[in-house]
């Protein structure tokens, strides 16, 4: 089936100074806009349980952003950046960041003209003891290389990279990382290392706000989905059909699935990670009821969900999924996502309503918003410019409301 989309019909002009270079002082300050089937107002974060139906289920991503951003330097001096987008050999990020003394990781290489060959190191003193990380190019691609690193100190992966890392900010912020951005880029429920972008709707919450909201009544679940660069990679072709989806990597509990058949029909998805694992889910339940199995090592194409029957429902997605991992003994999923959610005749299955930031002009995130409001993702971003809203990661929020989703 031939698709397009003309990536130009989502622009929208945003000036420099509407990104928001840095956090609010509080996290929950921040300017909500709600987009309640077709009306548009501003509201405060702090009071979204004033917007939302009492003993409603919310699914936050649980990701931890890691510090992946290593400044290492060539014997002659040459500074060199290796950005690790996720894990080659040990594949699995849990071993990944447990494996000592060597690994490679698929990455990114700033400066990649003054390497060639050879190593790259750094130099550092750990406990009073002079150690040292390397790393060599193994594999070379167009725009992402395999790396491989060896260390010489008892740490694991992970630790050296809390040691030696930097939180990897959006680059739209045109700034170095600083102090604090190794706690404002984090959700306060980040558990499970592996993201190299933060799914940045989630960073409005407060611990004191979501026990509040707790005890009035709302649910809440955890999904594990973790951000990819990619997330950040503009389209290029006029025509956005032709972008190839980057892939992410997510995890789903069956106690998950059993609360949100409990909610069926009342699930907010706090962020487009949070949309992107939870649509994703329909993929893998249509593979049960053909027959097959739900991950078998195949990734979850990007027009795969758009072949589904639009009469397959969320609660049988969900009750096919329930019933092959109890049959199985299964108590939770692990796959790969290329998921495109785009306006064309995507279908909301499992999602009710939707917490998001704003986002950049010409971007997937976009086309996921439209393919949720329709045509009024125009409004809704002209409403947000004309009234003072910070934009992007660090910026202000909205909740999406359709009822007929």
């Amino acid at each position: 089936m031939e698709r397009h989309i003309d990536i130009n019909d989502f622009d929208y002009p945003l000036p420099d100074e509407r990104i928001a270079k840095f956090p609010l002082e509080r996290r929950s300050d921040s300017k909500l806009m709600v987009y309640r089937n077709g009306d548009i107002r501003e509201s405060r974060f702090a009071r979204l349980s004033e917007e939302l139906p009492a003993g409603s289920l919310l699914v936050f991503n649980n990701t931890k952003v890691i510090r992946a951003r290593v400044i290492m330097h060539k014997p002659s001096g040459a500074r060199v950046e290796v950005f690790c987008l996720e894990p080659h050999e040990p594949a699995d990020y849990e071993r990944a960041f447990a494996v000592k003394g060597e690994c490679r990781w698929s990455c990114i290489v700033g400066n990649l003209k003054k390497w060639k060959e050879g190593f790259v190191v750094i130099d550092f003193d750990y406990e009073g003891e002079s150690c040292q990380l390397r790393a060599e190019i193994v594999e070379r691609g167009e725009r992402e290389h395999i790396v491989r690193f060896e260390w010489n100190v008892d740490l694991t992966f992970g630790q050296l990279l809390e040691y030696l890392g930097r939180i990897p900010i959006p680059p739209y912020l045109n700034r170095e990382s600083e102090e604090i951005d190794l706690t404002r880029y984090q959700t306060v429920y980040s558990k499970f290392e592996g993201s190299v972008a933060a799914p940045t709707a989630g960073l409005h919450f407060t611990d004191e706000m979501i026990a509040e909201m707790r005890e009035s009544g709302f649910c809440f679940d955890e999904v594990t989905l973790h951000v990819g660069a990619g997330t950040f990679l503009p389209v290029k072709s006029d025509d956005a059909a032709k972008h190839p989806m980057h892939t992410e990597h997510f995890e789903v509990r069956l106690s998950t699935l059993e609360n949100l058949l409990a909610h069926c029909g009342d699930v907010t998805a706090v962020g487009t990670t949070s949309v992107r694992t939870l649509e994703s889910l329909p993929v893998l339940a249509w593979r049960v009821r053909c027959g097959g199995e739900p991950c078998a090592d195949r990734v979850i194409g990007q027009w795969e969900s758009y072949d589904i029957p639009a009469d397959y429902s969320g609660r049988e997605v969900l009750e096919d999924l329930i019933g092959y991992m109890r049959g199985r003994g299964l108590d939770r999923l692990k796959a790969a996502t290329q998921i495109m959610i785009t306006p064309l005749g995507f279908k909301f299955r499992i999602v009710s309503r939707i917490i998001t930031n704003f986002h950049q002009p010409k971007s997937t995130l976009l086309l996921l918003v439209s393919a949720y409001v329709g045509d009024d993702w125009r409004r809704m971003y002209r409403f947000a410019l004309d009234n003072g809203f910070r934009f992007l990661s660090y910026g202000d929020s909205s909740l999406l409301v359709v009822d007929n989703k």
